[in-house]
């Protein structure tokens, strides 16, 4: 009977762990994707400013 119950608990313990650690890795590349997204922006905004500040 104890084994069974600590069966039962390790697999709940199991899909527990799982879905954190699939959460972390989501909001990790969230964060990156985000970050990038930022990054792309500012490249583009600066090469503007640099190609028409070169024309004046």
């Amino acid at each position: 009977m104890g084994r069974t119950i600590l069966t039962i608990a390790g697999v709940i313990l199991a899909i527990w762990l799982a879905f954190t650690v699939l959460g972390f890795i989501m909001s990790m590349l969230k964060f990156f994707f985000i970050v990038g997204f930022f990054a792309v922006v500012i490249v583009l905004v600066v090469t503007l400013v640099s190609k028409s500040s070169r024309r004046g």
